[in-house]
């Protein structure tokens, strides 16, 4: 019997639609089509991140913050995109490249040490900004505290063991009474270490003789106006550019140089308790890739400090000032120079 064709396409439709409302009602999840939520974005492994980067100066310790950065991130497999900049200690310079930063296409903005950190911090609103090689962030104002920062910046701290590193001068030289210390009086950084010393140095019976500087190019003239037994060198980020000027005065006046960490040591200070600072930037790298996978906000993540400090001795600088290195000091120590 031949059938209606619209009949057969009738009864086909309605098969169809059960056969669907079927599925809807009864099909187990696997089969529905899966969820689009959260697919609007790439994938963190497959996304590209825009890092910019405002380094106050060129010096050993800060280009060593910079590289553990990059590299924590690279072991981490992030694909990143770098704009790297440099102030080059030029303060229109260093404000001039956080505002650039303030108006990019950024994910993150690193800023090394505490004058780079400041500008970031008062230019940028939007973007969250990690600070490394920062003494005193606090103290600096780019957090509200160490714990809970309040906004967009937190980072880590290199506040290094100043009383450790003043106790050393007598170690080196137990006759010695004064002490001469070389920093920018624009650096907060500089200002809280040597408020430090000073209060060390009293109890260890020295005499704290003060020179300020406000560029590079001062280092070597405050260095020879020092009539001192020993010269201590924090991380002042002018005066470690210069620092090849403070050895030669120490060497040519046969006196201890005691410096505020491992690069300077390595540059021709005779020795410190420091920190690697390769090290502190990878712990920074660490915490900026918890920000970019969106696993931690700025405003609630304590700064850091790296715990892990060591002697460094520089035996080669100690023989060029005259001075023995005591053998208490040189056992355990990472010797460089």
């Amino acid at each position: 019997m031949k059938r209606n064709p619209v009949i057969v396409v009738a009864g086909l439709v309605a098969a169809l639609s059960l056969a669907v409302t079927g599925c809807a009602s009864g099909a187990p999840a696997t089969s529905a089509p899966a969820s689009t939520a959260g697919t609007s974005a790439a994938p963190a492994a497959d996304r590209e991140y825009k890092i910019g980067i405002s380094q106050y100066v060129s010096h050993a310790s800060l280009d060593a913050a910079r590289d553990g950065f990059k590299e924590a991130l690279a072991d981490a497999g992030l694909k990143v995109t770098y704009d790297e900049k440099n102030a080059q200690t030029d303060a229109a310079t260093n404000t001039t490249i956080a505002t650039t930063f303030a108006s990019a296409d950024l994910d993150l903005v690193l800023a090394i040490a505490t004058p780079s950190a400041q500008a970031a911090a008062q230019a940028i609103a939007d973007t969250p900004v990690l600070f490394t090689a920062v003494t005193d962030p606090v103290a600096a104002k780019l957090v509200a505290s160490a714990d809970a920062p309040g906004a967009n910046v937190t980072g880590t701290s290199d506040m290094n063991p100043v009383a450790e590193q003043i106790a050393l001068i007598k170690k080196l030289k137990p006759e010695a009474r004064t002490v001469g210390i070389i920093y920018s009086s624009g650096e907060v950084n500089s200002e809280v270490q040597v408020a430090a010393a000073k209060e060390a140095a009293a109890k260890e019976g020295l005499e704290v003789v003060e020179r300020t500087i406000t560029t590079t190019a001062e280092v070597q003239q405050a260095a020879n106006a020092l009539e001192v037994d020993a010269i201590y060198v924090p991380t002042d980020n002018n005066v470690v550019s210069a620092l090849e000027s403070v050895v030669q005065v120490a060497e040519t006046k046969q006196i201890p140089l005691v410096v505020g960490e491992g690069d300077s040591v390595a540059k021709g200070g005779i020795i410190t308790y420091g920190l690697d600072y390769t090290k502190l930037g990878y712990q920074t790298g660490e915490m900026a890739i918890k920000v970019l996978k969106g696993e931690a906000q700025p405003a609630t993540m304590p700064v850091e400090t790296l715990k892990d400090l060591k002697v460094y001795v520089n035996k080669a600088a100690a023989e060029r000032m005259g001075i023995t290195v005591p053998a208490d000091l040189l056992d355990g120590a990472e010797v460089v120079g």
